[in-house]
């Protein structure tokens, strides 16, 4: 956001300050952190600058807020402003070096919310605890640090590094391992018997606060490394937690016995599932607020011999979209998408398993051809990435709102490119053809093996040859593939086995470099880093129309599909190889033959 321009008078002190803290965003502010007994705890580190509570870009301005918002207003020091504010806001503005600091005062105040709400604790005063804010506007904070400690709290405005500066000082880093949090429960925190039958022991457990603290350090944790899935799954004697990080299942240090009951519980009360049912499946979300994101995550429970397992898929709706271009696809392929999405209408399918990236594929082609000019509608289940300029439908089956229903309501909003999550049943299908065949743009997913097997599962749900061929323009399939971290990426030779997997001879790769990750601390030793696609894009020719029509098996219209140049998807991951950015392995898992 473009900082608002000094006054041309000269003069600060007329300067509306009221305007220039509502013009960046720090009047009546909804970005403050809530109670840390909440779903939607934000940990950070107080000396990062603070996500999520400002439109003034510190990490790019290269300053503090109020400095940044000193010099916008044109007043001649960070002191003058910061007494402005103090006065609006009805606070007291503290000079940090003028207070000697109570240690008294600061050892009673604990450290994790000094940290998570970047406030110092300053003195006592007619019986409230005075706090040092390095954010004033943060309202909300006061409110939650009351509950916090059980008495008055008012908050002061001070210098915001004077503010960092005391809290490390004073309080150190933050200790925020799972490891660490676990070893400090012990059998006093956990005093009474829990069975599955006693729903008020399970309700009275999910919300101790050892408990609490657990589950938000477990959600951020998983948030952090950027896993799409979190899994806690019990057993006989042990209960696993595990992260899903580019695809690949890692496991943490498991939680106690006596704690099995409690996690689930706390995670089905953050996700609105009945407690008391554990015989049936349920389903819930969770929408958390972690460092300035907003991120949703999907709830599954599943009653098992052992009990319930818990499976959270995770989507960050700010993540970064990926672009087409670094998707993975090959120049060839790039150029064959976007011939079809440049297209006034048509449908282009993506297809592969859950968690593929094929949401991420068709929003990178939403990406390639948006223009204002367009309207662009997309329906979801949930929606997963934050498009501005989109409009983004979340689908809502408890109430009807299903893909079938919501196409028919998005035909009469006049749009000319629409999204769908998935097409998943012959309604949905049909309404998506009828789009296409009425002037519109369709992009959406299914879920088949290979590319050319969407038309034959198009017409097992029972779409008719003649729309399929009249409508489809093209079908991508796909995988995600590791790619090798480049920190640790070193040269290697691959074994008779390796090779033998892939398909090929030493001789046919004699001159081509091969690499893997030896493992680091930035892969966390795993020797991957990120991921990446590999395509099989798949055109209906005039013949392949021809062949559909006449119901041609799906083996047939892939032959032919290849014999007129499309690459299958074992053939893209062998492009990956030589350019170094994967691995045999990765390869071969993904695309067995």
């Amino acid at each position: 956001m473009a900082k608002p321009e000094a006054p041309n008078n000269g003069n600060s002190r007329d300067f509306d300050i009221d305007s220039l803290l509502e013009s960046a965003g720090l009047v009546g502010s909804s970005d403050a952190a809530p109670d840390e007994s909440e779903a939607g705890t934000r940990v950070k580190s107080a000396t990062a600058p603070k996500e999520g509570g400002s439109a003034f870009d510190q990490s790019e301005a290269g300053q503090t807020l109020l400095a940044g918002l000193t010099q916008a207003a044109g007043y001649s020091s960070e002191e003058e402003m910061l007494v402005m504010l103090a006065e609006k806001l009805g606070m007291e503005f503290i000079r940090m070096k003028d207070y000697e600091i109570d240690p008294n005062v600061v050892s009673a105040f604990p450290a994790a919310a000094a940290h998570y709400y970047a406030v110092f604790p300053i003195k006592w005063e007619d019986g409230a605890l005075v706090l040092a804010m390095a954010d004033p506007t943060n309202i909300r904070a006061i409110d939650d640090i009351e509950q916090l400690v059980g008495h008055p709290v008012r908050g002061a405005v001070a210098r915001e590094m004077d503010v960092i500066d005391l809290i490390d000082e004073y309080y150190g880093q933050v200790d925020t391992s799972i490891e660490r949090i676990l070893e400090s429960i012990n059998e006093e925190d956990i005093n009474f018997e829990v069975r599955e039958d006693d729903i008020g022991n399970l309700e009275k457990l999910a919300n101790q606060p050892p408990i609490i603290k657990l589950v938000n350090l477990i959600l951020l944790q998983a948030v952090k490394d950027r896993a799409s899935d979190l899994h806690l799954e019990p057993f006989q004697e042990s209960f696993r937690i595990r992260y899903r990080v580019d695809g690949a299942l890692h496991e943490t240090k498991p939680p106690p016995k006596q704690l099995w009951s409690a996690l689930v519980s706390r995670i089905k009360v953050m996700s609105n599932m009945d407690i008391s049912e554990y015989r049936m499946p349920q389903d819930g979300r969770i929408k958390v607020n972690i460092s300035g994101r907003e991120v949703d995550m999907r709830v599954s429970s599943l009653p098992t011999v052992c009990g319930e397992s818990i499976v959270l898929r995770i989507l960050d709706r700010q993540n970064a979209m990926v672009g087409l271009e670094q998707s993975g696809l090959t120049p060839e392929n790039l150029t064959i998408i976007e011939k079809i999405i440049k297209r006034p209408n048509g449908i282009l399918l993506v297809t592969g398993p859950t968690g593929s990236g094929k949401t991420t594929t068709l929003y990178g082609a939403l990406q390639r051809i948006y223009n204002p000019e367009l309207k662009i509608i997309t329906v979801e289940n949930p929606v997963e990435y934050e498009f501005k300029g989109v409009v983004q439908v979340n689908i809502n089956p408890e109430v009807g709102l299903t893909f079938a229903s919501c196409l028919r309501a998005i035909l009469r909003q006049d749009p000319d490119v629409i999204m769908v999550g998935e097409i998943r049943d012959s309604e949905t299908a049909q309404i998506a053809i009828e789009a296409s065949l009425t002037g519109h743009l369709v992009l959406s997913t299914l879920h088949t093996n290979d590319a050319p097997s969407a038309v034959t599962r198009l017409t097992d749900m029972g779409v008719e040859p003649f729309l399929i061929t009249s409508s489809v323009e093209a079908v991508v399939a796909q995988r995600l593939v590791r790619t090798i971290c480049n920190r640790c990426k070193q040269p290697y030779t691959p074994s008779d086995d390796e090779l033998y997997d892939l398909g090929v001879d030493r001789e046919d790769v004699s001159g081509v470099t091969f690499y893997k990750g030896m493992g680091c601390d930035e892969c966390n030793f795993s020797g991957y880093k990120g991921r990446l696609g590999i395509f099989e894009v798949f055109v209906l020719s005039q013949t392949i129309r021809d062949m559909v029509l006449a119901r041609a098996p799906s083996s047939v219209i892939f032959q032919q599909a290849r014999e007129e140049g499309m690459l299958t998807m074992r053939e893209d991951g062998w492009k990956k190889i030589v350019l170094g950015l994967t691995t045999i392995e990765e390869v071969v898992r993904e695309t067995q033959e």
